[in-house]
């Protein structure tokens, strides 16, 4: 048997929803939201979880918790796992950010592995800390399934990492949907993504009132 990682993440929040930047603002999740983390535990309870790791924010906790209290396995927070800093984007729509932070936007869609948000983190940053978190998985569990819940750039960072992917196209190759689950299975021949971006798990009618 093989190691899967599911990654997982979070649901719906107000700023997934209307698309403002949300790194480390740490928003609730919307009811929408808290019922695709529920549909999520119905979906994926079945399966035999070797271990949870969750970054520390509200909006992932609580996407974890309901598959954590109906299975009773503890999550494990990772500080690794949290999403990328926008730095003083935090809370701005993206034309606000284009029209006062011009230069920086430019730079930062053009090559956002070593340009950062204004005061923000860039994508090597995040895959400097993030990773770590992926290869502790892989040291504790050689094989089973483990899950891991986080945020969409840092998932989408992380999968480039893990599937050879230049960390500056991030945004242009990897989507990672409110709620989606990706999952990566390692073996002798290293990282293979078998899912990306799924949400299919959940009712269609949450689905087609789910924010991005």
């Amino acid at each position: 048997m093989s190691l899967k990682i599911y990654f997982l993440r979070h649901g719906e929040t107000e700023y997934s929803k209307h698309g403002a930047f949300c790194g480390a603002i740490d928003p609730e999740l919307t009811p929408e939201g808290t019922q695709m983390a529920q549909a999520f535990a119905e979906a994926y309870r079945s399966i035999s979880w070797a271990g949870i790791y969750v970054s520390p924010m509200k909006r992932t906790i609580a996407t974890a918790k309901p598959l954590c209290d109906a299975l009773g396995i503890p999550m494990q927070i990772k500080d690794g796992l949290r999403e990328i800093a926008y730095g003083d984007w935090e809370d701005r729509e993206q034309e606000d950010v284009k029209q006062h932070y011009g230069q920086d936007y430019i730079r930062w869609l053009t090559e956002p592995a070593w340009n950062p948000p204004t005061n923000g983190e860039t994508a090597v940053q995040v895959a400097s800390r993030a990773l770590p978190v992926v290869a502790e998985i892989e040291s504790s569990h050689k094989d089973g399934n483990v899950l891991v819940v986080s945020h969409k750039a840092t998932i989408r960072i992380i999968l480039c990492s893990l599937m050879g992917i230049d960390l500056g196209r991030y945004r242009d190759r990897i989507d990672a949907p409110a709620a989606s689950v990706s999952i990566i299975k390692f073996d002798v021949h290293g990282p293979m993504l078998e899912v990306l971006g799924d949400r299919n798990y959940m009712p269609s009618e949450l689905r087609q009132r789910a924010g991005t």
